[in-house]
């Protein structure tokens, strides 16, 4: 039993941890090469999930699944282009503030097209059902779809980012957008190629990730702080370390649900006594606390993340 449950809660964590990857690898994305802390990102996640919604009547999963992040890619390089570019030379405060009214604008804008109630979100039959069975314990087809359309996800960014000459001309235009230009490459254009894929793939995290979720708007703003914080326990910029927050924070949150412990039973392995309203309170409420916990003592140990750089004054 204890075996079935350690299995089951692992493999769920893998799966809802490169969705979280999924998600934020989009956000480090555009950190890294624009230096834009995007708080619209989660925004983009919520809209890839609707306008999969919408397509899927007329096109089906897998239609959706292409188009989707295709129509969110190109509303987010228009939003950089129109918008972002503009207010570039005033600061980060001001992306900040433009990309959080942005948020602002698709939250009020699903509502008003879509309403305020949950649409439902199916499972195409081809992905319905358990792929294969563990110590008794059918393990879902789609999460094996999810987590292996994450793991392609990474192997391509990793691909392009390090060994195509695009990537170069990206990895390039962030620290010397000056000498790429001189060498005759687009430099905005590169940067809204660069924010157009990054809010395609919260799209895809939304496209994905909507048939294990409610798709409400309420669902931009559940996300939202948990990328941030995956992203700064990470370290920010970093993908490799993205990759390594997302298991960690996925597993911590699937096993947590999956306790049956409470707080009074661990804080008595210690030999400590809780209050009885602290000691009643069981792992799985605490769940959606412990990532920020974990934040909270990445910061007080190692404010630059996983695998982030160094600052220079550190």
């Amino acid at each position: 039993m204890l075996l079935q449950w350690f299995t089951m809660s692992l493999l769920n964590g893998v799966s809802v941890g490169l969705l979280l990857f999924m998600l934020s690898a989009g956000l480090t994305l555009i950190f890294s090469m624009l230096g834009v802390l995007n708080f619209a990102h989660a925004s983009f996640y919520m809209l890839g999930a609707y306008v999969a919604q919408a397509l899927a009547v007329h096109l089906g999963f897998w239609g959706a699944l292409v188009i989707a992040p295709v129509v969110v890619g190109a509303l987010g390089a228009l939003f950089e282009r129109c918008l972002l570019r503009r207010v570039h030379a005033r600061g980060a405060l001001a992306e900040l503030l433009l990309t959080f009214g942005a948020a602002m604008v698709i939250g009020e804008s699903v509502k008003l097209v879509w309403g305020l109630g949950p649409l439902p979100a199916t499972i195409p039959p081809a992905l319905d059902g358990p792929l294969f069975t563990l110590y008794g314990a059918a393990f879902p087809r789609y999460r094996v779809f999810m987590m292996t359309l994450s793991i392609a996800m990474l192997g391509a960014l990793a691909v392009v980012l390090r060994t195509s000459k695009t990537g170069l001309v990206v990895r390039a235009a962030l620290t010397h957008p000056a000498t790429v230009e001189t060498l005759g490459h687009d430099v905005p254009r590169v940067f809204t190629t660069v924010f157009a894929v990054g809010s395609a793939l919260a799209a895809l995290a939304g496209v994905i990730g909507a048939p294990l979720a409610v798709v409400e708007p309420a669902m931009a703003d559940a996300m939202g702080p948990i990328v941030f914080v995956v992203v700064v326990i990470g370290g920010i910029g970093s993908l490799p370390g993205a990759l390594v927050a997302s298991l960690v924070v996925g597993c911590v949150q699937t096993f947590a649900v999956a306790s049956t412990a409470s707080a009074g039973s661990i804080a008595a392995a210690f030999g400590l006594r809780l209050p009885d309203a602290w000691a009643a309170l069981t792992v799985a409420q605490l769940a959606p606390v412990l990532p920020y916990a974990l934040l909270v003592a990445m910061l007080a140990a190692r404010p630059h993340g996983f695998l982030g750089e160094r600052t220079r004054d550190a």
